[in-house]
């Protein structure tokens, strides 16, 4: 729970910089339930801020350089790693950037976003981690720069732009949440995972990639070398991790939280410490599984189970937590299981995240592979006869011919954009949900725009490598990353995630593409090589994870019904959204199908919620 902001390049009397750093500050993560006060330094025409949760050294204000970090960054370099332990990280940013500049950061790992402010010559250097663990915003307003790790804090400066971004609330219905760089606002953006910014007066403020996932597959692949190597590799990165804090694990049941509790448990020096949520609705409680592995790992082993009443006192305080329009409703169990190990005396929760995106576990991989069968057949075979005689789907919904017909089309469609086939928003069509007016300057393929450069780019030479570096950016760094950490923080727990460790990073970038997602087969390696360490239940189940039954319980339980009703009526005096369509959500079609059209009243719920609770961000009403 730590946060740097301020600005550059902008000047006002004294009182009215402590004034405007203050108020920016106050809206910094929370450290209601501990830390330090923020602390914060200015001078003419800047300002800095920074709050943590331990001790000093996370801010440097003496001299020409200062320099903020938050976050938990460590350094490969062993004569930085030093001298941060002895004056701290901010201490050494301070020390080297005047000298070796951006490539600073090519010896800086972990989770961290930073600022240093250079006065001669006059220079603003903002940077986040490698996986976007930690964020970082700013807006440009004349020849200043304002930074901040939320847009909530860099909006409370009076020169931060604040108009709503349209585009960017159809990318939101669209994603469930509003993919980097883009912000919520018209002005503000967001440094993208691996990147830096240099700024300096008169300059244009463009970003600068210093790192991407490189995926050179290792041609050495004993099996027994490969696990011996991971299992070290994993051991060392939970270690890490554990240490300094009083430290528990999420334990949904699935793999990578089973794996992670599990190491857990075989470093500490007592029972680790373990919580889950369960939800009394069938199909949804996954606490068998969670026990299984709690019992196996013999852990202390906590549970909480959320009810539709903790579904309605929590919506409001979530919606109004984030800085962006967010709708993962597994967002909510994820709250209530921090809350729950905060109960217990928990000051970090160590979670799971990123074992799907590194090691192949995503569903989709497996059902891209039976498309890629399709693409063995040649070019001239499958567009010369196939498509035109199985290409074209019909009324026919029943029978082989019709699966042949919907698989010849999905097939048919390149990556990235096959993967989409079963998005939400397209199944409705944006033109029977948003209003025309809206709509008219939206560029409704914007979304995949976005899918295609990320998937374009990465640099893999596989079908595999690519969808993970896909997920990488959309699945993990824009959705799973700040659901974990805003949800702990308002919990006043600090996330961590072992499985990001950079030696995994770089082992799993090494990992034949084959060896991670072999046929149908995910996370092959993975399961493999934690055989004989992970329960059998754990290896063979399904994922799951912490999934939330809104739809079904928005039938029964009329409170909640009554919220997402009036949550959605809001938005009818808005020229966003179609009022039928609204109408016809809450009406017909949750009745229809609760779990599936409750996924899209949660997302339109919690953007009211959100536009009620950033004031702001008004939008003109229609």
């Amino acid at each position: 729970m730590s946060g740097i902001c301020g600005w550059t390049g902008l000047s006002t009397s004294t009182d009215e910089q402590h004034r405007r750093i203050e108020d920016m500050a106050g809206a910094l993560p929370t450290t209601a339930h501990g830390g330090t006060p923020p602390r914060t330094v200015t001078t003419a025409g800047s300002a800095l801020a920074v709050t943590a949760t331990r001790g000093p050294g996370w801010m440097h204000d003496e001299g020409p350089t200062h320099a903020a970090v938050c976050g938990r960054p460590y350094w490969s370099d062993k004569e930085l790693a030093t001298l941060s332990e002895r004056r701290g990280p901010a201490y050494v940013l301070a020390m080297e950037y005047p000298r070796r500049g951006a490539d600073i950061l090519q010896a800086m790992h972990g989770a961290y976003a930073l600022v240093v402010i250079r006065d001669n010559p006059s220079e603003t250097f903002l940077a986040v981690d490698r996986l976007g663990i930690c964020a970082l915003s700013y807006a440009v307003s004349g020849n200043g720069l304002i930074f901040a790790s939320t847009a909530d804090a860099l909006s409370r400066h009076p020169e931060t732009p604040h108009m709503l971004r349209p585009q960017a609330l159809y990318d939101y219905v669209y994603f469930h949440m509003i993919p980097g760089p883009l912000s919520a606002h018209v002005g503000q953006e967001r440094l993208l995972p691996g990147h830096c910014l240099r700024f300096r007066p008169g300059n244009d403020a463009v970003p600068a990639e210093y790192w991407r996932m490189e995926y050179a597959e290792d041609t050495h692949t004993d099996f027994q070398a490969l696990k011996q190597e991971f299992l070290e590799l994993l051991h060392t990165s939970v270690a890490a991790n554990a240490a300094g804090d009083e430290v528990g694990a999420f334990l949904s049941g699935g793999t990578d939280s089973s794996t992670v509790a599990g190491v857990l448990s075989r470093i500490a020096d007592r029972p680790a410490r373990t919580f889950s949520i369960g939800f009394d609705a069938p199909g949804y409680d996954e606490t068998g599984y969670a026990r299984i592995a709690a019992r196996h790992f013999g852990t202390d082993h906590h549970e909480y189970y959320v009810t539709p009443q903790d579904v309605v006192e929590s919506i409001p305080l979530i919606a109004r937590s984030y800085d962006q329009p967010y709708g993962n409703a597994s967002a909510l169990p994820t709250y209530h299981c921090a809350q729950l190990a905060r109960e217990h005396g928990i000051g970090r929760l160590l979670g799971g995240d990123g074992g799907d995106e590194l090691f192949g576990g995503n569903s989709r991989y497996a059902k891209q592979y039976i498309f890629s069968l399709y693409e063995r057949i040649p070019k001239k075979l499958r567009q010369g006869i196939i498509e035109p005689l199985f290409g074209t789907p019909t009324d026919d919904t029943g029978g082989l011919l019709h699966k042949l017909r919907r698989y010849v089309a999905q097939a048919a469609i390149p990556l990235p954009d096959r993967a989409e086939s079963y998005n939400l928003l397209m199944h409705f069509g944006p033109s029977n949900v948003f209003a025309p007016d809206f709509l008219h300057d939206i560029v409704t393929d914007h979304p995949l725009q976005i899918l295609r450069a990320t998937y374009r780019n990465a640099h893999a030479s596989n079908t595999i490598n690519r969808l993970l570096a896909l997920d990488l950016k959309q699945t993990l760094a824009d959705n799973d990353l700040p659901k974990v950490t805003r949800m702990c923080e308002l919990a006043g727990v600090e996330a961590a995630f072992p499985l990001l460790g950079e030696g995994l990073i770089e082992f799993s970038a090494r990992l034949p593409a084959r060896m991670k997602v072999r046929g149908t087969r995910l996370r092959y390696f993975f399961k493999k090589a934690l055989a004989d360490f992970l329960p059998p239940e754990i290896l063979t189940k399904s994922k799951h994870g912490f999934g939330l039954p809104f739809g079904v319980w928005m039938n029964e339980y009329p409170p909640l019904r009554d919220l997402a009703s009036d949550s959605l009526s809001q938005l009818r005096t808005l020229n966003i959204f179609k009022r039928d369509f609204l109408d016809s959500l809450t009406n017909r079609q949750i009745a229809e199908h609760a779990s599936y059209y409750g996924t899209m009243i949660w997302v339109l719920m919690m953007l009211a919620l959100w536009l009620e609770t950033h004031p702001t961000a008004g939008y003109p009403p229609g």
